[in-house]
């Protein structure tokens, strides 16, 4: 195995310092989280500053999912092999470097390459923190601390909604950028002088050949179910809360842009909520399964409800967007699910895989329903940015539900692992 129980007589970090350095990885994902939402409150400055559509917004925000996905693989075999340490470092850096450019494009592919640098540096921040507790934590707490990350990533998914985008209309979307950039090169700073990667033995087993523990992780279809539960189940978070919602609501609501992202937020304060509840209920009775198929009803129906109710006012919209993330939420169990199924030396693979798969929902769905909405567009411009009809983004909506449905039929085939881990 890669990650070996340590004697006592080997010099270990502090319980302290290991804890700090756990919150620097979630504080991490909180980062990321800021920057995956951040487009959404700012839809109409870059189709004006860009000249650019629906599509084309969709596709610059989603180029920080076609790197965060695509290279999530890869993350999970370098955690594996090099730890997290000089990883996640650079990794934060290279987000507040992809920051700047983003800050100061100002062509639309200078904008492109800023938003695939913050989503490739991201991809490390979920895989990262997960990794961080895999190899130093107890192991019947993993549920627990993954949903502590999410919770904390939801937080930076709420920051980035209305307060961000207060800020934007206060002073412009990029000099908010900038300060973003700023915040993550203060990050990368602590993470250097914090983080500790597990200590090597004398006679410990060698490290396994660097693409082992991927084939093991693909070669587990219990994975890839988890990986298929946590897609279905991010979705609507990331195509609506993430990019559309936003928009849907100021049209739809007539609300403008700071109501429409607070309510939005909604979305984000269940999930953050529910994250944590489910990993601990999960733990709490070693099951994963009944779980699971809770979260992905609440889910499917929180975001039926928060599109399809007619003439809801803004309090059933905001009690049926908590609902949504709250049922949502219960996608940190697919990590729980992959995790046990594998080997603690392929962990950081089959957390690539599942990740990888989870934010590949937002890299499809968000252009997706970019295109929908400019199939659907009337011709209406508002100072230089395109105008869509309430009617335009339920129909694009539709398939969120759908793939609601797709997720519970996929928890109701999962094995139950009782939080046990394989060793083998």
């Amino acid at each position: 195995m890669s990650q070996t129980a340590v004697p006592p007589s080997t010099a270990m970090p502090s319980r302290t310092l290991l804890g700090i350095g756990w919150f620097l990885c979630a504080l991490f994902f909180f980062y990321a989280f800021v920057q995956r939402v951040a487009p959404s409150v700012m839809v109409d400055e870059l189709m004006r500053d860009f000249a650019v559509g629906g599509a084309l917004v969709g596709n610059l925000s989603a180029f920080y999912y076609y790197a965060y996905a695509g290279s999530q693989i890869p993350v999970g075999v370098m955690l594996d092999r090099f730890g997290p340490r000089r990883l996640i470092t650079v990794a934060v850096g290279l987000v507040a470097v992809g920051s700047f450019v983003f800050a100061g494009a100002e062509t639309l592919w200078m904008a492109y390459l800023g938003r695939m640098l913050i989503g490739f540096g991201c991809a490390f921040s979920f895989a990262g923190a997960l990794n961080y507790a895999a190899i130093w934590m107890p192991a019947h707490r993993f549920a627990t601390l993954s949903g502590g990350a999410q919770m904390l990533g939801v937080i930076g998914g709420i920051t980035g909604q209305a307060p961000l985008g207060a800020a934007v209309e206060a002073f412009g979307w990029r000099p908010m950028m900038l300060v973003v950039a700023v915040f993550g090169a203060a990050l990368a700073i602590a993470c250097g002088f914090i983080l500790r990667d597990r200590p090597r033995v004398d006679g410990a087993a060698p490290r396994p050949r660097l693409l082992a523990g991927l084939k093991r992780a693909a070669g587990s279809g219990q994975v890839w179910l988890a990986a298929m539960f946590g897609l279905a189940m991010t979705s609507a978070m990331l195509a609506f809360g993430g990019l559309w919602g936003v928009p849907y609501v100021m049209q739809a609501y007539d609300h403008p842009k700071a109501e429409a992202a607070l309510l939005v937020s909604c979305l984000f304060i269940g999930w953050g909520v529910g994250a944590p509840l489910f990993g601990w209920l999960a733990d709490r009775y070693r099951r994963r399964k009944p779980f699971m198929i809770l979260g992905a009803i609440l889910s499917t129906a929180g975001i039926a409800a928060a599109v399809y109710l007619p003439h809801v006012s803004d309090v059933t919209l905001a009690a049926a967007l908590i609902v949504q993330g709250l049922g949502a939420s219960s996608m940190v169990l697919s990590f729980s699910v992959g995790r046990e199924n594998t080997p603690l030396w392929a962990a950081g693979a089959t957390i690539g895989i599942i990740n990888g798969c989870v934010v590949g929902s937002g890299a499809v769905l968000q252009p997706l329903l970019g295109w929908v909405l400019d199939l659907a567009w009337d011709g209406t411009m508002l100072e230089g940015a395109r105008v869509y009809t309430a009617a335009a983004y339920e129909r694009a909506f539709l398939v969120l539900p759908v793939i609601g449905v797709f997720g519970l039929l996929v928890a109701l085939v999962v094995r139950e692992t009782h939080g046990k881990s394989v060793e083998s």
